[in-house]
């Protein structure tokens, strides 16, 4: 029996042994290669990212932040241990403890049940095999498994894991899973906190603490016994796990600056750059976006639209229903279903209210009260030009059962608000780079997600002269030029009505020097110039500015900003005059970076020139190869820009430009420094400076003089306003910053006859640029080469000396010098010749 024994014993070995052998050979070659986890790329979501490297949004069903397992803490990978498979780091990747209980279940049951898979084994599942219980893939599970902790670490092994695991509420690995459900780091959680996560593994879409609280509590007290058990925790810190409360609730992805416009621009690039592929593919994308500007010009535009609502008074309530007497809280509950704040704006219910009182419910369940000081701004409006009486009594204004907005004023108190009907937009570039530093495109994403930067063209109005006064500038003029500030008609042929352009006041101030008619934003000037110096080379000249010459009308019209433009376009012209007249091409995009941070794309510094080189490939000659060759010939073009041009039809404006050809060359062949994006100059120095001088005096003492507030001596710009008050503009700038801000209506309707630039638009732009100018310095432009200051009569506008009655200083360009000469006032024999001109 002994002998039987022994060789039954040894035939189930053998038999065992090949059996092992056989089901190796058989699946062996259909296992996946384990190599592939050390390069893998693990599904993350697109991200955008602030230049400080701020989340701004993120695209992607799957939330996952792979975090190295040195970040990890300790106590939450033993909390995944004690829960999933205590013996981790004893075993060679399968538990034959866990087999047995599972296969004894088998025999018990005859049904296929759930245990016996270690870490190892969920990490090959997850990674490479489906989940379905199958003989099958339970054979290439343990496998795979062996190969697994044959060829990679224990750490490597369990930091995979913690970073792959489902966990519910679409966050994959345990730092998605901190943020989602607590808002915290890794390294923030507590104990409670680490077991609750735990202990969603199994069932992660049911038994998590916001799905099933309860259960999920259960749970995670048997991670906590575990963790005792194994000396993991001490007896002092179960207790007081047991007893914290569960406090998990969907904190979804931690936004750290609003920038919601900017990021659809974002996941679109990316989608026509890289595909379908992007929202798991964990790139990062880091904008030129800059947190604390965002965050003013988000608050700027806010605070600007909502005063302006309030100017024009309560338009009632947003939805009203009949409330029953004994209405409950679900009841109020249900009538604010489905409406979201806009803009900081919160929904509420009015539920009582007298001559003094009104109570308001939230959907958050708070009864809050509002006063009659809260809603004194609430006359009913009539018109967009007029209100009705002030209220003297909350229940004229509010009634049981209205459905309105409120808002925390600045003191903490609630007011009554409602949702402005008017929109506007602000962007903000960085005037030497063309770098977006803060864009909003309206005045919520949720509420209305079309980008009025880029996608509203409007007519910018006055706002658009500063280009014809740089046209005239660079055709001949200067500030103190006079025009005739005198009615003119146009007559059209045949049935085309004649055009009899006005100013805003509809008078006329006669004799008038081109700095005061800057100042004062005289429209017939605009016209008289434009006229005189020609549409066609005007135009071409203006395109200069980064405007398309096919958007700017081929008619008088353009002078009075009937060109229909983006905010975009206008402060990127707006740029251009900042920056000292070289080309500006906006850009939003700073870096691209792949998941594990390497960098996949970087735009090249941008450098100005006067001259600029073109860049070229060369081609091979009978002698050379490819490979022969230097990579790069670099010659010069000048960008100089002749005054004379303007008013010439021939050659575009373009032709005097440098030409930039970009090489088609192979990355190998781009060695060295990267090439620089060279900005050539297109609008003379001179006629950049005059213009802004004369828009300086905007600010000092014309339509822009609000802005004085800023107290800075460095700020130039310009208002703009349409016809019947449609649009209203604010573009200005100092040497760093040029910001453009529009507010109108979407369906053209009128602002109201007193909305005009500078009452509402440049307010946004003044609290906006308040932050934004924190860092840049208070310091004028030095006045560049080819400039002289002269003294002029104020009332002809010419040469004149110091000490005359009416003389004055002005600034010209300096090749006017010899013709302004000739048409001054001859010196006599016996007077002593004064210099009237320095030129500097």
């Amino acid at each position: 029996m002994l002998r039987w024994s022994a060789r039954m014993t040894l035939l189930g070995v053998l038999l065992l042994t090949i059996a092992i052998v056989g089901i190796w050979l058989r699946f062996a070659p259909e296992l996946p290669d384990t190599e592939v986890l050390r390069d893998l790329q693990l599904q993350s979501p697109l991200t955008v990212y602030s230049i400080e490297g701020k989340v701004i949004s993120v695209f992607g069903e799957k939330r996952r932040i792979p975090t190295p397992i040195e970040e990890l803490p300790d106590q939450l990978k033993q909390a995944f241990i004690s829960s999933e498979d205590d013996r981790f780091y004893h075993h060679p990747g399968i538990d034959w403890q866990g087999i047995t209980r599972a296969g004894l279940e088998l025999i018990r049951t005859g049904e296929k049940g759930q245990g016996g898979s270690t870490i190892t084994q969920q990490l090959a599942r997850n990674f490479f095999l489906s989940s379905e219980k199958t003989y099958i893939r339970k054979i290439k599970e343990i496998m795979l498994a062996l190969r697994i902790e044959r060829e990679i670490s224990k750490d490597e092994i369990l930091e995979l894991y913690l970073n792959k695991i489902f966990l519910g509420h679409r966050a994959y690995g345990v730092t998605a899973a901190a943020q989602v459900y607590y808002g915290k780091r890794p390294a923030e959680l507590t104990i409670a906190q680490m077991a609750m996560i735990a202990g969603t593994v199994q069932r992660p879409s049911r038994v998590n603490p916001i799905t099933n609280p309860a259960i999920a509590k259960n749970r995670r007290n048997y991670v906590l016994n575990r963790m005792l058990e194994l000396n993991y925790i001490t007896p002092e810190e179960h207790q007081q796990a047991l007893a914290e409360p569960v406090s998990a609730f969907n904190h979804g992805t931690a936004i750290e600056v609003s920038a919601p416009y900017l990021a659809e621009m974002a996941r679109r690039w990316a989608l026509e750059t890289y595909g379908d592929g992007i929202y798991e593919s964990g790139l990062k994308l880091i904008t030129t976006i800059q947190a604390d500007k965002q965050r003013a010009a988000q608050e700027s535009i806010r605070t600007g639209l909502l005063a302006y609502d309030q100017r024009h008074g309560w338009r009632g309530p947003e939805a009203h229903i009949d409330l029953a007497d004994d209405a409950t809280a679900a009841t109020w509950t249900d009538a604010l279903a489905g409406r979201l704040p806009v803009a900081g704006l919160i929904p509420a219910l009015v539920v009582d209210v007298d001559s003094e009182l009104a109570l308001l419910y939230l959907s958050d369940g708070q009864t809050v009260p509002l006063t009659l000081d809260s809603m004194l701004w609430a006359q009913p409006l009539l018109s967009r030009d007029s209100r009705g009486p002030v209220p003297e009594q909350v229940d004229t204004v509010l009634a049981r059962g209205d459905i309105v907005r409120i808002r925390r004023a600045d003191d903490g108190n609630w007011v009554l608000s409602q949702i402005p009907e008017a929109q506007s937009a602000l962007v903000s570039l960085e005037a030497e780079t063309g770098e977006v530093q803060a864009l909003v495109g309206g005045l919520d994403f949720q509420y209305s997600k079309f980008n009025r930067v880029t996608q509203a063209k409007r007519q910018p109005g006055s706002s658009f002269k500063p280009f014809i006064y740089a046209a005239a500038i660079n055709s001949g003029y200067h500030p103190a030029t006079v025009i005739n500030d005198a009615p003119v008609v146009f007559r059209g042929g045949g049935d085309i009505e004649a055009w009899k352009p006005q100013n805003f006041s509809r008078t006329f101030y006669g004799p008038t020097r081109l700095r005061e008619a800057m100042v004062h934003s005289r429209n017939l000037i605009s016209v008289r110039i434009l006229e005189d110096i020609g549409i066609r080379p005007a135009r071409r000249f203006i395109s200069q500015f980064g405007f398309d010459q096919e958007e700017l009308p081929e008619n008088l019209s353009m002078a009075l900003g009937s060109a229909n433009l983006t905010p975009l376009n206008m402060v990127t012209g707006y740029a251009v005059l900042a920056n000292g007249g070289y080309a500006v091409q906006p850009t939003w995009l700073a870096e691209v970076r792949d998941q594990m941070d390497n960098i996949v794309f970087s735009p090249p510094p941008v450098q100005h020139c006067d001259v600029c080189p073109v860049i070229s490939a060369p081609e091979p000659t009978d002698t050379e190869t490819e490979e022969s060759l230097t990579p790069l010939v670099i010659q010069t073009a000048s960008s100089e820009v002749s005054g004379e041009q303007i008013v010439s039809d021939a050659a575009p404006l373009d032709d005097a430009a440098p030409q930039i050809a970009t090489a088609a060359l192979d990355n190998q062949m781009q060695y060295g420094p990267p090439i620089p994006d060279y900005r050539p100059r297109v609008i003379p120095a001179p006629t950049v400076f005059l213009v802004r001088s004369m828009m300086a005096d905007v600010i000092k003492r014309g339509t822009g003089v609000k802005a004085l507030q800023l107290e800075r001596q460095d700020l130039a710009g310009k208002t703009g306003t349409t016809n019947d008050q449609r649009d209203a503009w604010f573009s200005g700038y100092n040497s760093d910053i040029a910001t453009s801000v529009w507010v109108g209506f979407d369906n053209f309707q009128p602002l109201g006859r007193s909305e005009l630039g500078g009452q509402a638009a440049l307010p946004i732009w003044i609290d906006y640029m308040r932050v934004a100018l924190n860092e840049s310095p208070n310091l004028p432009p030095a006045m560049p080469l080819g400039v002289a200051q002269i003294w002029v009569d104020q009332e002809t506008g010419e040469l004149t000396e110091p000490g005359i009655p009416g003389a004055m200083r002005e600034l010209v360009a300096a090749s006017l010098l010899s013709e302004l000469r000739q048409r001054s006032r001859p010196v006599e024999d016996d007077e002593e010749a004064v210099n009237p001109y320095d030129i500097f």
